[in-house]
């Protein structure tokens, strides 16, 4: 398909929460916030027969049919997508966020003349999550080298493993620690002109970031995600009747896919990421430069992700991102806005939805609806994906019509 064949023509997106006062299965949800998007993109239910969705707790198996079951959904197509965090942006116009997610790859390159629209769908929703008795913390069953081998010795989630990232990369290319936090405290200003983030009214300085508690050095407090509840979708549709729509379609041009690892100590390398590869087919496929982009939205679970993730895109060299960081003003009226909606940092990391607020971020940014943060002149967007341990890597370039 052409890169300007398939758009995103509409979203929804519930405002984060620490504590989810509503209670709901993974398919009332699902339910709910495809009805919010189809209405914004002003698509009847019936013109959708595809859907491209996370994990769906309810149904282990068969996830896609028990959903377009649920939903009265006749599907031409409908899958599953299990990226991680990087799921939100991962095939081609992923849904998915946190470390889970939809897929948006898979939207556009499946979309054809008989197939009017699809939906993208992530959540996180309150309570706990059916779980096989197998598992163990982290979600690795027994018998994964995980399991055996890096559980029982305290290797257990994402923050120590992104601690060794970070450490690794320090090591190598020495950078003050006030640059990082810069990351974190521009988010936060930008955070301030967005009514959904829960951070919108908690700025913080520089300050504020290295004085913040140690969690994994070299990783503190103010310098990682704070995990809440939330959900997102977005509508993917061929690019004829997104014209027909009341907003300005947005063209999914560009999509770059690298997995190289699941767990850290698998890492090819600790500096150099999948992110490198996945970025420059996105750049390559879209036919767009650095240079040509107005907002970048990078996944930002941690300040060190959104470092690697400006130099393996292509935006500085490698070793030069501290320099990069210095050299430029990262606010939504800065000369390069970066993660405009606060970034999961100051929006908050809604689990599934956590990435994909980077989608629908980037989307209303080229649509003209940002509001007191909206960018000048938007027509082209970076939005990056980073699933498991810096390891499953997504990129997409947005563009509008």
């Amino acid at each position: 398909m052409g890169k300007r064949e398939a758009a995103i023509a509409g979203l929804a997106e519930w405002a984060p929460q620490r504590r989810w006062d509503r209670p709901m299965f993974s398919m009332e949800a699902a339910a709910e916030l495809a009805a919010l998007a189809l209405a914004d993109a002003d698509i009847e239910h019936g013109e959708v027969d595809g859907l491209v969705t996370g994990p769906v707790f309810e149904s282990p198996m068969f996830a896609p049919s028990a959903l377009a079951e649920y939903l009265g959904v006749r599907a031409n197509f409908a899958e599953v997508v299990d990226l991680g965090r990087g799921l939100a942006g991962g095939h081609g116009l992923e849904s998915g966020g946190g470390h889970r997610g939809g897929s948006l790859r898979h939207g556009p390159r499946r979309l054809h003349d008989r197939a009017p629209a699809a939906a993208a769908l992530a959540w996180r929703r309150s309570g706990s999550r059916p779980r096989a008795h197998s598992r163990l913390p982290g979600g690795d069953a027994w018998g994964s080298p995980q399991g055996q081998f890096e559980l029982p010795s305290g290797l257990v989630a994402a923050t120590p493993s992104f601690a060794l990232i970070a450490s690794r990369y320090l090591a190598r290319f020495p950078t003050a620690p006030e640059t990082l936090a810069k990351i974190a405290v521009h988010e936060r200003e930008n955070a301030a002109h967005n009514p959904k983030a829960i951070f919108r009214n908690e700025p913080i300085t520089i300050e504020d970031v290295l004085s913040s508690r140690m969690v994994a050095d070299p990783l503190k407090l103010l310098e990682v995600v704070m995990p809440c509840f939330g959900g997102g979708a977005v509508i993917v549709t061929r690019s004829d009747r997104a014209g027909r729509g009341p907003h300005r379609p947005v063209f999914v041009s560009g999509y770059g896919e690298r997995l190289t690892h699941k767990s850290i100590t698998y890492a090819p390398d600790l500096v150099e990421t999948p992110t490198r590869v996945a970025s420059e087919r996105a750049f390559q496929m879209a036919g767009v430069a650095r240079s040509d982009v107005d907002v970048a939205l990078p996944y930002d679970c941690y300040t060190i992700t959104v470092l690697l993730t400006l130099e393996d895109a292509g935006f500085c060299k490698k070793g030069d991102g501290g320099v990069f960081l210095e050299d430029h003003d990262l606010r939504h009226d800065g000369d390069f806005p970066l993660n405009t909606h606060g970034g999961q940092l100051g929006m908050g990391q809604a689990g599934l939805a956590g990435g994909l607020s980077h989608v629908t971020e980037a989307v209303l940014q080229i649509q003209g609806r940002g509001g007191e943060r909206q960018v000048r002149s938007c027509d082209v967007a970076y939005v990056n994906g980073t699933g498991g341990m810096m390891a499953e890597q997504v990129a997409l370039i947005l563009e509008g019509a």
